[in-house]
């Protein structure tokens, strides 16, 4: 009984190991080659560029929190007055936020329109080439 067990799982390991030894396991040469290298210098400036864009937002946004919170406590200083319900220097604060981050979004959505047009024109690019060197 034991055998009738083990023989289709040494059946099925052999098969798996066979498999496994079967897949190319190389490097890209040729024209993939030059295509993954493309790529990935196309990757690593688009990563160099957003982390530079969200350090400068990231920078710029800090700044117009601390002037914010520096403009409020000199207007609360100056009157006297500190209003835990919304008054109209904090409306005015929360609009300029929304139109700011409204703005943030705008550029977001070109810039990710932008990178999305040009992954579009490489790719075909590329596979315009790619076709052009299969021709004989």
């Amino acid at each position: 009984m034991r055998i009738r067990q083990l023989v289709p799982l040494f059946v099925v390991l052999s098969a798996l190991a066979t498999q496994a030894n079967a897949q190319d396991t190389t490097k890209p040469g040729g024209l993939n080659k030059i295509a993954h290298n493309v790529s990935k210098t196309a990757k690593k400036a688009g990563r160099d560029t957003k982390a530079e864009l969200k350090r400068a937002s990231s920078g710029a946004h800090r700044a117009l929190k601390a002037n914010g919170n520096e403009a409020k406590e000199k207007t609360k200083d100056a009157t006297g007055i500190s209003n835990p319900a919304p008054a109209p220097l904090d409306k005015a604060a929360r609009q300029v936020s929304s139109v700011s981050k409204k703005a943030g979004a705008h550029v977001k959505h070109r810039v990710k329109k932008t990178a999305s047009s040009a992954h579009k024109e490489l790719t075909k690019a590329g596979k315009d080439v790619k076709e052009d060197v299969k021709k004989p």
